[in-house]
């Protein structure tokens, strides 16, 4: 066979592998993003839970990249710890060694022509007719694995036509130098398919095909896991500070686990075939290296473990002063994209800390007054900046295959956004209230406005987002006090006026003043609702569709808000 038809076949075989491996990626993120997004809210307390969790996830989804993503999404909204997402990180390096199993087990003992076909002919269709809905997205996944037995197939093939025409022994002949460029060619492969499942498939095949020997082979599976380094770093480009220790976290886990391996090779791979044979396992190639695959990254966990809280320590000593920096996205990069159901959260988190700053700087301007005045400018180009990053994102989620649902939560975070936006423009005209206020005759309504600011302060101070019926209920009787303690004064002050008490220009520009501020504190009001809103929406979604008591659902449906009220809220 001719050197061209050989590349052609490993070159078609790899990218049957790399499009199987996303086709079923995809799927199961789409099928079960709330389902990822539950367990890793729920089952990473402790330490163990946290590498178990990694480790089933990553096993699931076959792809440590997006449980990595996933994490990074986790921690930006403050619903991980950096302790829990290192443990998360650890389980799904584990688990992305169920690859290699499925290639050992699976890859060299099915007929393809029974099952792979087929599977294709049923997944595309479902996937075609349906492509965002879970019967879509589950067409995808046995349409993936359909390709992903044909792919092993393929470069199975083509690597034992190599194996009768080109001898590889004269790389094993360098020792060292042999197995370091060894490493770099399974370096390599990961890092230009940009997938440690294809590498690591690839050199499985070729062990079986016999083109390479076991030795070369988990050199080679060292240098794949070495590769995916590459992933986390470029993903950690241009992130956020969380999305930096996060991947920061991957590389070093992977290089020191990496190092150990490269060490103590000989003893491990005597290790693997003893193990072996204790537990009557084949001992063909692809399964040694499967096992090896699993037993060095277990071992990685083992030996780093100990230093968790010194590494956790460290990393968050990192990026503090891009983290520091209130005009950088705090929850939002392309990593959270990769997962709508986490991209959602992210856009609600960093919204809502739009709205923090803006009240924030609402509560300075009431208590300090014209005193904040010469900071009011840096303030407003800080919220507007992350106002503009918000709208950027949300122009390219909706890039994405969004079902109903999340488009329509987009349409509810810019609307959002918008509130808080001119919340801010016109509570920045309202410095000089107090000052005004002051100049006033009436000590009595000096007092009422001295205490409708103060009001105003302590209800702006005590918003928080929580998706509860009694959050609800606190912001919104809180507005409807402020907004009648505001129709007293304006009363108050028309009154006032009329006896000439006060002069009619001052008169006009008090009254302009407080509208301002009565419609700042609406804004608020509409864009903390919104966002509560879509949070509570999002938890009642999660728990239908794992299934809670029907009572506890319709007690849940109670204490949303219905669609009238939601129409009058935009």
């Amino acid at each position: 066979m001719n050197t061209v038809l050989i590349i052609g076949q490993l070159a078609g075989g790899i990218g049957l592998f790399l499009l199987a491996m996303k086709f079923i990626t995809d799927g199961l993120k789409l099928a079960g993003g709330d389902a990822l997004r539950t367990l890793l809210g729920q089952w990473t307390k402790t330490p163990a839970q946290g590498i178990a969790t990694g480790c089933l996830l990553t096993a699931v989804v076959q792809s440590s990249s997006a449980v990595t993503v996933a994490t990074i999404g986790f921690v930006n909204a403050g619903l991980l710890t950096l302790f829990q997402a290192v443990g998360v990180i650890y389980g799904s390096n584990i688990g992305t060694t169920m690859t290699a199993w499925l290639v050992a087990i699976l890859g060299f003992n099915i007929k393809v022509e029974l099952f792979a076909l087929p599977m294709i002919g049923i997944g595309i269709p479902m996937w075609f007719l349906s492509p965002t809905s879970r019967k879509g997205a589950a067409g995808q996944v046995f349409a993936g694995f359909g390709l992903f037995f044909i792919g092993i197939d393929t470069l199975k093939n083509a690597f034992q036509t190599v194996a009768q025409s080109v001898n590889f022994a004269i790389v094993t002949e360098y020792g060292i130098v042999g197995v370091i460029l060894l490493v770099g060619i399974g370096f390599l492969l990961t890092v230009l398919t940009q997938s440690s499942s294809a590498a690591i498939a690839m050199t499985l095949t070729a062990a079986s095909g016999g083109v390479l020997g076991l030795p070369s082979a988990a050199a080679m599976v060292i240098g794949s896991n070495l590769g995916t380094t590459s992933t986390a770093f470029f993903a950690s480009l241009g992130a956020t500070p969380n999305a930096k220790r996060v991947a920061a976290a991957h590389i070093v886990f992977n290089a020191v686990t990496g190092i150990v391996a490269l060490a103590i090779l000989p003893l491990l791979i005597w290790f693997i075939l003893e193990t072996g044979r204790v537990l009557k396992l084949d001992e063909t190639p692809t399964v040694v290296l499967a096992l090896f695959h699993t037993t060095f990254n277990i071992l990685g966990v083992v030996l780093l473990w100990p230093f968790t809280q010194r590494l956790v320590a460290w990393l968050r000593h990192q990026y503090r002063t891009t983290e520091e920096d209130d005009t950088r996205p705090r929850y939002l990069d392309d990593t959270v994209m990769a997962t709508p159901a986490l991209a959602m959260n992210a856009l609600i988190m960093e919204i809502d800390r739009i709205g923090v700053l803006a009240r924030q700087t609402a509560v300075a301007i009431l208590t300090h007054g014209s005193d904040y005045g010469r900071r009011l400018q840096s303030r407003k180009e800080t919220l507007m900046q992350l106002v503009e990053t918000v709208g950027d994102f949300i122009n390219k989620t909706q890039k994405l295959s969004l079902d109903a649902q999340d488009a329509a939560v987009l349409s509810q975070t810019l609307r959002a956004t918008h509130y808080f936006a001119e919340a801010t423009d016109l509570v920045i005209g309202v410095a000089g209230l107090r000052t005004t206020a002051q100049r006033l005759q009436d000590h009595s309504v000096i007092q009422d406005l001295t205490d409708y600011m103060r009001t105003a302060t302590n209800w702006l101070a005590k918003i928080e987002l929580r998706s509860t019926k009694s959050n609800i209920d606190f912001i919104q009787q809180g507005y409807e006090s402020l907004e009648q303690d505001y129709q007293t004064i304006k009363d108050r002050l028309l009154r006032s006026g009329a006896t000439a008490q006060i002069g009619l220009r001052e008169l006009d520009h008090l009254l302009d003043l407080l509208s301002r501020l009565s419609r700042a504190l609406e804004r608020q009001l509409k864009g903390v609702k919104i966002l509560v809103l879509l949070l509570e929406e999002r938890n009642l979604t999660v728990a239908k569709k794992e299934g809670r008591p029907k009572h506890q659902e319709q007690k849940d449906k109670k204490m949303k808000i219905d669609d009238n009220e939601k129409t009058r809220l935009v």
